[in-house]
């Protein structure tokens, strides 16, 4: 996927295990999965993700994903099991979505999201595939592609699949924004796993970004993904304290205007809860909705043409391109006072927006920035990596 667009953008395995056939008595050495209600069994205590859940049992890791898109009608389950234990372990393959041999040696993602993930649980050596390479902005990762390593299996909803096939990927790690997934199925049916991902799902920064404990088991990385967290959760939380020393709290404007309709954060998206965490007005934090508000240009003019500062004006990177899109931007006293803050000047190698990459597992470097858009006396040397004032 291209990571989700508006605000923030949207965007987007070879082996079935042969060990996983039904349930049957065979060797005496073999077990089967006891039921999770009859088996001793530990949760992962996941602090803000609330769209999966961990589970151990003997050794095997369930995941459940509860909702990989808005309104799910299943949960989605999923058997993990070391690659060295397969051949004691007998599953029934009907009670799962997946099951997978771990540590995965050989993977394809759908998403330039999942890139940050791969590399800083050191994995990125993994991937083997991946759709429209020239989305990912990583330096690292760019360099695999640029040796060969990772080949680019075409679009999202129209992926390559003998390509695929011939990189005899272990696992698919994909996402979808529906139960309308006929590229998935038809890799599932080549007997290949397919694992959906659905981070963008959460409804706060800290919530997404927890998902790198979603990816740590595939490659039996659980202690190194609880590390990085953890830095991640305390700078992200320092800063919000931080912020509340602030003396004075802003009004904010965000989004931008697209064919005659300005898309927002609705007031309890993930985007609201980082301008509330900065300790900011935001003028629509009242409204209900986790996804988008689609307003009429006069009723954003009516509400924030004093607004002190505007957030994220989608792709435009100068005040110019501003106007010149639309004369009613220079209304806004945000526009005549330079008080516009964008991440579209933060680039990658081929032209990416680096925002829509990382940002979802780096919440705590999007926090200090926007900290330091609104409250720049609280963070006086911080040099901003994501939201940058428009030129």
């Amino acid at each position: 996927m291209r990571s989700i667009k508006s605000f923030f953008c949207l965007l987007f395995v070879i082996s079935i295990l042969s060990f996983s056939c039904k349930t049957e008595k065979k060797a005496p050495q073999k077990e089967t999965l006891p039921s999770i209600e009859k088996s001793s069994t530990t949760t992962e205590n996941l602090r803000h993700a609330q769209k999966f859940a961990i589970e151990k049992t003997g050794d095997i890791t369930l995941i459940t994903v509860f909702s990989p898109w808005p309104n799910a009608k299943k949960d989605f389950k999923y058997a993990l099991i070391p690659r060295e234990k397969a051949a004691a372990i007998t599953l029934n393959r009907d009670e799962y979505d997946a099951i997978v041999l771990t540590p995965i040696e050989r993977i394809v993602v759908t998403s330039t999201t999942h890139i940050p993930t791969l590399e800083m649980l050191g994995v990125e050596n993994t991937l083997v595939g991946f759709p429209q390479t020239n989305y990912i902005s990583s330096e690292k990762t760019r360099s695999l592609i640029d040796a060969g390593k990772v080949k680019d299996i075409g679009q999202n909803e129209q992926i390559n699949i003998e390509l695929l096939i011939d990189l005899q990927p272990e696992l698919v790690i994909g996402f979808s924004i529906n139960n309308s997934n006929p590229t998935y199925k038809t890799i599932q049916k080549a007997n290949i796993p397919v694992v959906y991902n659905g981070d963008w799902t959460e409804k706060t920064p800290l919530g997404r970004a927890e998902w790198i404990h979603f990816f740590a088991p595939f490659f039996q990385k659980e202690a190194k993904a609880t590390k990085i967290f953890t830095e991640i959760e305390k700078e992200y939380l320092e800063a919000k304290v931080l912020a509340q020393k602030a003396t004075t709290k802003p009004t904010i404007l965000a989004g931008i205007m697209y064919k005659d309709i300005w898309y927002l954060p609705a007031g309890e998206s993930f985007q609201a809860t980082y301008l509330k965490d900065a300790n900011a007005d935001y003028i629509w934090s009242e409204t209900e909705g986790t996804g988008s508000l689609s307003l009429s240009i006069e009723s954003v003019l009516d509400k924030a043409v004093d607004a002190d500062v505007w957030i994220g004006p989608g792709r435009y990177k100068s005040y110019e391109n501003l106007k010149e899109a639309s004369r009613l931007y220079a209304e806004f006293e945000a526009f005549q006072n330079k008080k516009i803050f964008s991440t579209a000047n933060t680039v990658g190698k081929t032209g990416g927006t680096i925002y829509y990459e990382l940002a979802a597992t780096r919440p705590d470097i999007v926090l200090k920035d926007i900290i330091k858009a609104i409250h720049p006396e609280i963070l006086p040397n911080y040099q901003p990596f994501f939201f940058k004032p428009l030129h």
